[in-house]
């Protein structure tokens, strides 16, 4: 027998198996960030029932009564904090709420830290816990996956660090999109992970699956997962990750080493010099043969 104040002292994990239970968003963020550090960031963020779903009860009345039972508005927070002192975006998803489903909101707030990480240029964090797409907001749930993949790829095009945490669960949409696309992945002991159930992997493949390909050392084996971490050890691993993944100040400047700016030339103008045999070729950094020393012809 296990009581609610040994575990909260263990973080929620059993001091005798090891098993990590799931817990909410707002005391992973405890567990993680600096004391005090952290601030939220669109907590205001409501969804909307666009499709007027109804299953066993109308989406509204499953919004309201997850709301009551969590004291959040949706499935995720994100925000700006500090651990170890260097700060970062966060989004953390919560799976009390409506199993952590990702419908408008919470992509929205994965866009957001994403965004957040590029601008001021600070890692990014995303700490999943999710049964996949929300099935209330149907398509507008389905469009979350290009949202935030398409955030993802821009802060990696402008090398800013991505650590993905992947815990229990972390299934169908979430697991098909942002979370195993990090520059580090990471996962907490036999967390559960992967795309969809037994039945339609298995039928998918015409084959049997083989045992335990679900869980997180299954797809650590396979090097699906960088690193799998007990949550007491968690936050400083993630410390010492940011000191490999952030290059230090150069010549002691506080400066933070900005990306390389992108200037592709246009297609239609190579196109257009390619066919008349005009020199379009650009100068480099307003480069010209006299700047570099180069001799008049002629």
């Amino acid at each position: 027998m296990l009581f609610n104040k040994q575990l909260d002292k263990s973080l929620r994990v059993c001091p005798h198996c090891g098993h990590h239970f799931r817990i909410p968003a707002k005391t992973r963020i405890e567990q993680l960030v600096d004391s005090g550090s952290f601030i939220e960031r669109d907590s205001d963020l409501s969804p909307v029932d666009a499709l007027g779903f109804v299953d066993l009860k109308a989406y509204p009345d499953r919004l309201m009564a997850a709301q009551l039972s969590t004291g959040l508005r949706d499935a995720a927070v994100w925000g700006i904090g500090n651990i170890g002192g260097r700060p970062v975006s966060m989004c953390v998803m919560d799976f009390g709420f409506i199993g952590g489903s990702m419908g408008s909101v919470v992509g929205e707030k994965v866009a957001r830290a994403g965004e957040a990480a590029i601008a001021d240029r600070i890692p990014l964090i995303i700490i999943s816990s999710s049964g996949g797409a929300r099935m209330q907001e149907g398509t507008y749930s389905l469009m979350q996956l290009v949202k935030t993949m398409g955030v993802v790829e821009r802060v990696k095009a402008a090398r800013v660090p991505f650590i993905s945490v992947m815990t229990d669960p972390t299934t169908g949409g979430v697991f098909a999109s942002f979370a195993v696309v990090g520059d580090v992945n990471l996962a907490e002991p036999n967390a559960l992970i992967r795309f969809a159930g037994d039945r339609v992997s298995s039928g998918t493949i015409s084959e049997e699956l083989p045992a335990g390909y679900a869980r997180a050392e299954f797809w650590f084996s396979h090097g699906f997962v960088d690193r799998i971490v007990a949550r007491a050890h968690l936050r400083d691993e993630i410390i010492a990750l940011l000191g490999f993944l952030i290059a230090p100040p150069l010549n002691g400047s506080a400066e933070t080493p900005q990306a390389p700016v992108s200037r592709p030339r246009s297609f239609l103008s190579a196109l257009t010099g390619a066919l008349t045999g005009e020199n379009v070729a650009e100068s480099h950094n307003g480069e010209t043969g006299a700047s570099r020393g180069e001799a008049p012809r002629g």
